[in-house]
């Protein structure tokens, strides 16, 4: 069962690196023969991730992917707890898959991911939910076919979170969404402990992978024809840290850029941690893309002392220019909270000289979501929601302002593009990525999809652009 305080904990205990964690018996290995999985996976980039994994376990024991939750006969929930909003969608989900249950007996029912490692969530399963099978978090999804094997064998809820710092678990098999793009983790769980965010309690204290299983996967997707890795990590910029190897992210950034992979992007970065010497590596390799998502929050000095967040407003700034003066080129994207407790309208009027100086390419803005557990869901809080409603309205008219003119730079421009597929919205039109992570639509032939190419620009938009293939 997951404990808040427990979760909480940081010691001084080593974080040990197991390789052989994961194992299958012969029984395992047939028990999902003939049975299909869904996963619906919500949040961040690590449950994108996460998802991978869990896929290539589930067909490590003959379980099948379907598209469909109708034809499924095991559905997981991999969820996020970042936000009020992802909560309430997954409980809202859960009502749908219960009619379902109730037409199919045998359906396994699973929750696992983030929220599954809040204590105030398994609670409510346990007295609402009683008819979902399995619960598991994030620290042991390389231990789900056992879990897996207990729940179906005796027929009965099998809860299994563990409120720990957490090791490094290595070895765990992958079924990767894409053939050309890959996420990679350099690390996992975070020691920030921002005062609104429930991740360190849900993801562990901060431990980085050593540097020789980053690079062999990395070498690896290489053979394999990748041309792309994101290095994911709460904080990325604090990798190696806990290491205690003279070892750190610039080191990382530099022999991941060596192994010759086309395009190297990482998330996400805190302030506090980026260094000058990240900065230099970024700018020295072509190959490490001149794209940053550098997370703001606010842009009001007392508002980042309340969330924790170790930095002021000029200090963000600072780093804000030192990165776009370095960097050729370099696309600059964020993340804003409004509404944090008791955020008066100066405060949130400094956010807006922020976004006015600093004009990001987009950000993600968003209303605060107070999480149980956290200190800020302590906090009086005597902003009306209309109120943070009008705030977020006014902020992302700005963001969309800016957006559209950091487009408009690349219009009649050549871009390198890697295209990822065919778009969702029209079959004859392939989308892709640039160096600079703007979304491209382009016309073309299918042959491409796989490769970079260069693409000349014909028509802007504030979310993305069209073009053409030069030369096509």
């Amino acid at each position: 069962m997951p404990n808040l305080k427990e979760a909480q904990k940081r010691t001084n205990k080593k974080v040990l690196v197991k390789e052989n964690e994961y194992f299958l018996n012969d029984a395992l290995k047939v028990l999902g023969k003939d049975k299909k999985y869904f996963i619906k996976t919500y949040g961040c980039q690590m449950n994108e991730h996460d998802t991978e994994n869990i896929k290539a376990i589930l067909e490590d024991m003959s379980f099948i992917e379907t598209d469909t939750m109708e034809s499924a006969d095991l559905i997981l929930m991999n969820t996020c707890a970042i936000r009020e909003n992802a909560h309430n969608k997954v409980f809202g989900y859960l009502g749908r898959i219960k009619h379902l249950k109730e037409t199919k007996p045998n359906l396994i029912v699973g929750i696992c991911g983030c929220m599954a490692q809040e204590e105030a969530v398994v609670d409510e399963i346990l007295k609402k939910y009683k008819w979902i099978d399995i619960v598991f978090g994030t620290h042991n999804i390389h231990n789900l076919p056992n879990i897996l094997n207990t729940s179906m064998a005796k027929k009965r809820l099998e809860v299994e979170v563990l409120s720990i710092e957490g090791d490094v678990i290595e070895n765990i098999p992958v079924k990767r969404d894409s053939k050309y793009k890959a996420w990679v983790n350099i690390m996992y769980g975070c020691d920030k402990f921002c005062t609104y965010c429930i991740v360190p309690y849900t993801r562990g204290k901060q431990r980085s992978r050593e540097p020789k299983y980053i690079l062999e996967e990395v070498n690896k997707l290489v053979k394999d024809g990748y041309l792309e890795v994101t290095l994911l990590g709460q904080n990325v910029n604090a990798y190696g840290k806990d290491l205690d190897i003279n070892y750190g992210m610039a080191n990382l950034l530099e022999d991941v850029a060596n192994t010759g992979i086309k395009r190297i992007r990482f998330v996400t970065s805190h302030p506090w941690d980026f260094t000058d010497e990240m900065i230099d590596i970024i700018s020295k390799y072509d190959n490490i893309m001149p794209y940053i998502h550098l997370p703001l929050q606010s842009g009001s000095s007392k508002i980042l002392k309340l969330m924790g967040r170790r930095y002021t407003k000029e200090e963000y700034i600072s780093l804000f220019n030192k990165i776009k003066e370095k960097i050729p080129n370099v696309s600059i994207t964020t993340d804003i909270i409004v509404g944090f407790p008791n955020e008066t309208e100066d405060d949130f009027n400094e956010t807006l000289e922020v976004v006015n100086a600093c004009k990001f390419d987009s950000a993600f803005t968003f209303i605060f979501s107070p999480r149980v557990g956290t200190p800020a869901a302590r906090m009086q809080d005597g902003i009306c929601l209309k109120e943070k409603e009008q705030r977020l309205y006014r902020l992302n008219e700005l963001i969309n302002k800016y957006s559209l003119e950091a487009n408009q730079k690349y219009l009649n421009k050549v871009v390198p593009v890697l295209i990822e597929g065919v778009s969702e919205k029209d079959d004859n039109m392939l989308v892709g990525y640039t160096d600079t992570m703007k979304l491209v639509n382009v016309e073309g032939s299918k042959d491409y999809i796989g490769s970079i190419v260069d693409v000349y620009i014909t028509d802007i938009k504030t979310w993305s652009m069209n073009g053409k293939i030069k030369n096509d």
